[in-house]
């Protein structure tokens, strides 16, 4: 990236080599735009935060406390205050991520309305999420190296330290950083899936999150019914997403595998065998079958396979489903982790029932006998009940340990007797709350875990934060729900966002107008602009 002033005089020689046919053109005004504009295409940000990713996951290989993180963000306003605030309070945006998730576009996004987590949302509708995420993220760095061309320019008009703006100028860091897309299942076959991950990179994305779920029977991860496809159709689809980011020059486009086998028990369809213990054969090991002793045991429609020299019937439900063998759900995990990595895929996403350190460090601990630098993506999940969770977890340790636990409810018969305010201020909640606070921490340093996100958090921010500011609103406090709550502490917080007008572009555009019109120009920042309150 060249520097400001390398752009000024690159531009001031293009300029003057027009002649007077541009002389209404500024150097320095031109050169402002470009800095506020550093990534032109979609593809531009997809290797830009591509390289950024490959060099976050080389660190956590050094260093696991090197994690990264993210939260969901359903609106491109949402993914911009959520980066504004990283700089704010961090104050960098390094390792920081914004998370798409298949959940929220469907629930929010979806011209169909709200909709179930099954893939029945528009698939146009992601790329076009990430490209509105990465227009608002491109707006934030306009705005606030406006406010830095502001400074230099007060600067030069008052012998201030000019050089020390230049400088932060040259040294700016953009609030434009890595996406994790979620593709859901790919959204049909295998061609579907290129297609649509092309457009997703063509808009920005540089990690695509794809599951080894059916397409057309995709369930959210946390609930029921979820039906697996054999590794070969998985494989397929992460083929089809390395040639999407072959094709348009991302060589290091990130593919993370998602298995829901840890939740799932059922299959659409048996694969074809072609060697003894390849793929489809340790695939069909696992279904749940019954030994055919004699072949008039069989009825019409029956299928049957050879397993182990042996004839075997898979049992097939009446919906036409297949079974696997209960008890063999970490196996699968297991498998489906190591065949992703040892074909394409770059990091994981084991997809839990529940948020446990252990749990998640046995997994990562198998593939990673055969797999030595096998990384995660997890899941913090809002589908998680946090604070019992860890409650109970602390209770069973209390138990195990000896530790008198008889001024708690026993989970074991009162099952959410744990959740009840009055255990707030208990001991036990005090170490089940450092347990959650610490658990990034310890799941990155013993479950392999390189990236925490939580799916939809701002859809539950939104929910909230709306429902205090109705109560109060329509209620008794009338404007002091919004004055107290709001708006004073954004003003006290520092947040841009009390200044709307300021972050919705409006002095951008005031800028560009006296760029492009002069003294001229129709300006809307003036002394009667109610925004200079604040």
């Amino acid at each position: 990236m060249a520097t400001y002033n390398q752009d000024i005089d690159s531009l001031t020689q293009l300029r003057d080599a027009q002649g007077d046919a541009w002389a209404g053109i500024n150097p320095e005004y031109a050169a402002r735009m470009r800095q506020q504009n550093r990534f032109r295409t979609g593809l531009d940000i997809a290797r830009y935060t591509a390289d950024l990713m490959r060099r976050d996951m080389a660190a956590y290989d050094g260093d696991s406390s090197d994690y990264t993180q993210s939260l969901g963000c359903w609106h491109g306003f949402v993914a911009q205050q959520m980066m504004m605030a990283v700089k704010r309070h961090q104050p960098t945006t390094a390792r920081h991520y914004v998370y798409l998730s298949g959940w929220m576009v469907a629930a929010l996004r979806s011209k169909f309305g709200p909709l179930p987590d099954q893939s029945m949302h528009e698939k146009t509708t992601v790329p076009e999420l990430i490209a509105e995420i990465y227009t608002f993220l491109k707006q934030a760095d306009a705005r606030e190296l406006r406010h830095l061309f502001k400074d230099l320019d007060e600067a030069k008009a008052n012998g201030g330290d000019v050089a020390a703006v230049q400088a932060k100028i040259d040294n700016f860091e953009t609030h434009v950083v890595p996406i994790i897309a979620d593709i859901d299942a790919g959204f049909g076959n295998e061609e579907a899936t290129y297609l649509l991950a092309k457009q997703m990179i063509e808009a920005g994305a540089c990690a695509i999150q794809v599951e080894n779920q059916v397409s057309d029977a995709k369930q959210c991860g946390h609930q029921a019914g979820k039906v697996t496809v054999p590794h070969e159709d998985f494989l397929a689809k992460i083929n089809a997403i390395r040639y999407a980011f072959l094709e348009l020059g991302v060589e290091n486009g990130v593919i993370v595998a998602r298995t829901d086998s840890l939740g799932a028990n059922l299959t659409q369809k048996i694969p074809v065998s072609r060697r003894p213990g390849d793929l489809a054969s340790q695939y069909c090991d696992f279904l749940n079958t019954t030994p055919v002793e004699n072949l008039d045991e069989l009825k019409d429609g029956d299928i049957t396979i050879h397993q182990d020299g042996k004839l075997v019937r898979p049992n097939r439900l009446e919906n036409g489903l297949y079974e696997f063998r209960e008890g063999t759900a970490v196996e699968r995990v297991v498998l489906d982790c190591v065949t992703s990595l040892q074909h394409g895929a770059d990091l994981l996403w084991i997809e839990t029932e529940k948020p446990n350190v252990a749990q998640i460090a046995d997994m990562v601990n198998q593939v990673r006998e055969t797999v030595p630098d096998a990384k995660l993506v997890y899941n913090n999940s809002p589908s998680f009940n946090w604070t019992l969770s860890f409650r109970e977890q602390v209770f069973a340790e209390w138990v195990a340990a000896g530790k008198d636990v008889s001024a708690y409810p026993d989970p074991a018969t009162q099952p959410k007797g744990l959740m009840s305010v009055e255990f707030d201020s208990s001991e036990l909640a005090a170490e089940a709350d450092k347990l959650v606070q610490n658990f990034q921490k310890d799941a990155s340093r013993e479950a392999g875990i390189f990236h925490h996100l939580i799916t939809l958090p701002t859809y539950h921010t939104a929910a909230l934060s709306t429902d205090i500011l109705a109560e109060g609103y329509f209620g008794d406090l009338g404007m002091l729900a919004y004055v107290r709550d709001v708006q004073r502490q954004e003003i006290r917080r520092d947040q841009a966002s009390v200044k709307h007008q300021d972050l919705a572009g409006s002095n951008i555009g005031d800028d560009h107008k006296e760029y492009f019109s002069g003294e001229n120009a129709l300006l809307a920042g003036g002394t009667d602009n109610t925004m200079n309150q604040f």
